[in-house]
């Protein structure tokens, strides 16, 4: 399988029993459908995005990107609580692919983050 960013090939690695694919050129993050909700759960789980986020922001907003499974365009997402995190993800299989960094930043969802979404949230149920 090549990433579908930099064309290079993926490593499988493990983190608790979870694998994932990671790039050996941009080093970002490919996930089967549902392992990144999983290991957004697990404490110390960002281990696995050891890449640059120089390398990754490089990469950010490329467009038309295709999954690496189905080989279709992947759709690009924004995270619902950290809007400055993108990533792409597959129509079909329901992978999701992460840049260098993105995952490390996704798990560092950060005090003002986490006011800011319960402001919105109270808001919005008022």
């Amino acid at each position: 399988m090549k990433c579908p960013k930099c064309q290079s090939q993926f490593e499988t690695i493990t983190f608790q029993e979870i694998e994932v694919d990671r790039c050996l050129g941009c080093r970002g993050l490919w996930f089967d459908m549902l392992e990144k909700e999983d290991l957004v759960r697990i404490e110390g789980s960002e281990a696995i995005d050891i890449g640059s986020d120089q390398v990754g922001e490089k990469y950010r907003d490329m467009q038309h990107v295709k999954c690496p499974h189905c080989k279709v365009e992947m759709l690009p997402m924004v995270d619902k609580d950290q809007f400055h995190i993108k990533y792409e993800s597959c129509p079909i299989c329901y992978g999701t692919f992460f840049d260098a960094g993105e995952f490390r930043d996704l798990k560092e969802n950060s005090v003002l983050e986490r006011f800011m979404h319960m402001l919105q949230t109270l808001r919005t149920n008022l």
